[in-house]
């Protein structure tokens, strides 16, 4: 789906204040997510100084923090701290340490691709200990089975959900960003809103400058030892887009990574592999490490997909994605370029559970397949 771009004459700070103005002003209960990484904290900032300034009622308020366990320890000091500020401002603050599902790209060995946080069967290896007024259960969960992405529209649904997701982060959000508006249903179908959708990068660290926001300082220490700063995720550890962050984690934080290694003993993957098929690299390192690359891919798919399915996807989420991967293979073979298949094989190969890689991959071969057929025709009026 083509995306328009449509300039505005109103900055993206008051745009987002305002959006939040809004949200409140529909007088229902309006729930914040809060992760206490960067977008977060923009998003939180705005809205505390939003009550602050009387502009919005705190009473209406409810902030939520998923507790992931194997999050940074100065993730957990920052939303302490902005937990206390929520309480003070009037609103409530609801801290969630429950069974929730994580993919997990580092057991594909023991074809186990679950993290399952808190989990109560390895209590004695926790990353971390839960606070003592953290919530452990609820009605509405279906413990070990939930992911936090289903489990939290039930306990939203009475109000509004607004999430610091933002448009820039990839080109899947940009596109479903885009089509949100579609159908009549009201800004987005559901009932959450992205008051910083439209924020860049550079937009969030300049804001946390500006309003000097403090920010936790894993992203320092992250920037010091090579991270890019647009790579900057503090997120849980074990998931295909989040796995970065253990590549260097003994170097900043080995206290850290030795409590990691004893709740998933296969986090040292990381550091070993890191620049391999294993987690989507196509950096100088790996072509120097592998040499030339003289595979061929769509045969590889063939096989996989086609010819020994049960030899390569040995769980049903697996089987799921390969299914989603066969129908792409039929669709856009022809279509396809070899770095295309090439895409396909290590999606699969890496292991692409919430089919980001996939869709990336629609979108590249049909943009590059229309922009060729439109050469193709235009040279052909030009010949006729």
């Amino acid at each position: 789906m083509a995306v328009k771009r449509v300039a505005s004459n109103v900055d993206i700070v008051t745009a987002a204040r305002q959006r939040i103005k809004n949200v409140f002003s529909n007088g229902v209960p309006v729930y914040m997510s809060f992760s206490g990484g960067k977008d977060s904290l923009c998003l939180a900032d705005l809205t505390l100084k939003l009550i602050q300034a009387g502009e919005i009622d705190p009473a209406q308020l409810t902030v939520l923090f998923i507790d992931e366990e194997a999050i940074f320890d100065c993730i957990e000091e920052t939303t302490k701290a902005w937990r206390k500020k929520f309480l003070l401002a009037g609103a409530k603050f609801q801290w969630w340490c429950i069974e929730v599902k994580h993919f997990n790209c580092l057991n594909e060995l023991s074809s186990d691709e679950t993290f399952v946080c808190w989990d109560r069967r390895k209590r004695d290896v926790w990353v971390r200990q839960p606070p003592p007024f953290a919530i452990r259960n609820h009605p509405l969960l279906k413990s070990r089975v939930d992911n936090y992405q289903s489990f939290l529209p039930r306990v939203t649904r009475d109000g509004i959900m607004m999430t610091g997701v933002r448009a820039a982060e990839s080109v899947q959000r940009l596109q479903y960003m885009a089509a949100l508006g579609v159908g009549g249903k009201g800004i987005t179908n559901t009932n959450t809103i992205y008051p910083i959708y439209d924020w860049k990068t550079t937009d969030v660290w300049l804001y946390l400058r500006n309003e000097r926001v403090e920010i936790p300082k894993v992203y320092l220490q992250m920037y010091q030892v090579g991270v890019n700063r647009n790579q900057l995720r503090v997120s849980q550890f074990f998931s295909v887009d989040t796995v970065p962050v253990l590549v260097h984690l003994a170097e900043y934080d080995p206290a850290l990574m030795e409590r990691v290694l004893r709740r998933e003993p296969n986090a040292y993957l990381a550091m070993l592999y890191w620049d391999s098929e294993m987690f989507h690299r196509t950096t100088r390192k790996r072509r120097e490490l592998e040499g030339k690359d003289t595979k061929d891919y769509r045969a590889l798919l063939k096989e996989m997909l086609f010819e020994r399915p049960a030899d390569f996807f040995n769980t049903p989420h697996k089987r799921e994605v390969a299914k989603q991967y066969r129908k792409l293979f039929i669709r856009m073979d022809g279509m396809a370029r070899p770095r295309d298949y090439r895409k396909m094989y290590e999606g699969l190969v890496a292991g692409d559970p919430k089919l980001r890689t996939l869709r990336a991959i629609y979108q590249d071969i049909s943009c590059a397949y229309a922009a060729y057929a439109k050469s193709f025709r235009k040279g052909g009026e030009a010949n006729g």
